[in-house]
């Protein structure tokens, strides 16, 4: 009943959360420079007035800022999020359109940092101040500070160009393959270079907030009593100081999880992938603000269910959590 609670009031905060985030960003697409009737009409090769007008009059971007804001509420509370000003189609569509192959790329980065992150950064806690743990320091402080597409263009660069052992952009290959697992295979060479070039920046956050975290609670009473008795280094290492350090680190997890679909827009524009991050990249360009207004709605709508879900396991790992609140 307690955890019942504590997900109804999650909700109703999550509601305002949205609705502000979406209120917000109404008004910074607009605040935005460019016109879409412009867009449409030199695309139509029709720039006059009256096509312009038109074309404002048809998404209704004749009208007051205040009716668009209040037509635009309420068609969000309905589930429509509009036409898309370029393509003419239901923004609802293309967004579920190019999801799964946003899950597929952010998903498999995601799996690819959480367990490889975390256990680079627990060996080089047990081997502090050693060779390996000072090499795996610089390697991860090299992919942190390094800009996300850089990383993308030299992977392209050396596994690509060099040594064309993987595809460097799309989804699949431009001449379709027959069998589906053909096709599964397809897919996942072309996934392997932007899914390391997302995961690596979050696999060095997770080596060094793991190492960090254990090796703070490495300090702690309880976990020099544990040596005191005898138990293997192993033993405190994993079931003592781990369990406690995994709580920061799930707390980083669940806000990676949310941030993932932004955090793709660079990547799946390097390497051509055909998500929602290269959807938002096109919209904004073309001021295409209804889909741009639906790519960040969707943003905001992770963001908040995945801290919502981190919230809840930090309470189930940690039910200390839960009592003093």
């Amino acid at each position: 009943m307690r955890h019942l609670g504590f997900v109804a009031g999650w909700v109703v905060k999550a509601f305002v959360v949205v609705l502000a985030i979406t209120i917000l960003n109404f008004f910074l697409i607009r605040m935005a420079p460019g016109d879409p009737a412009i867009v449409l009409a030199g695309e139509a090769g029709a720039a006059d007035e009256q096509f312009m007008a038109q074309v404002r009059q048809d998404f209704g971007l004749d009208k007051p800022l205040p009716v668009q804001l209040a037509a635009y509420v309420g068609n969000v509370l309905t589930l429509d999020l509009g036409q898309s000003y370029r393509a003419q189609r239901p923004v609802v569509d293309m967004l579920f359109e190019r999801l799964p192959a946003t899950l597929l790329l952010t998903g498999t980065a995601y799996l690819f940092a959480l367990i490889v992150g975390p256990l680079l950064g627990a060996l080089a806690a047990m081997r502090s101040r050693t060779v390996f743990d000072s090499a795996l320091m610089v390697v991860a402080l090299f992919f942190y500070a390094t800009p996300i597409f850089w990383v993308g263009l030299l992977l392209i660069l050396v596994f690509s160009v060099n040594l064309g052992w993987l595809p460097p952009f799309g989804m699949q290959s431009l001449i379709p393959v027959s069998g589906t697992l053909n096709h599964v295979l397809d897919v996942a060479r072309h996934l392997v270079l932007p899914a390391l070039t997302l995961g690596l920046f979050y696999v060095a956050v997770y080596v060094r907030l793991t190492r960090a975290s254990m090796l703070e609670t490495a300090s702690l009473d309880y976990v020099k009593t544990a040596r005191a008795k005898g138990l293997p280094e192993w033993r405190v290492a994993t079931a003592h100081i781990l369990r406690t350090a995994l709580l920061p680190i799930i707390t980083f997890a669940g806000l990676q999880a949310g941030h993932l679909v932004g955090g793709a827009v660079v990547v799946e524009t390097v390497f051509a992938w055909p998500g929602i991050g290269r959807l938002a990249f096109d919209a904004l360009f073309q001021r295409d603000y209804n889909l741009l207004l639906g790519v960040f709605l969707l943003s905001a709508l992770m963001v908040v269910f995945f801290n919502m879900l981190t919230d809840i396991f930090l309470r189930i790992a940690d039910p200390r959590i839960g009592g003093n609140s």
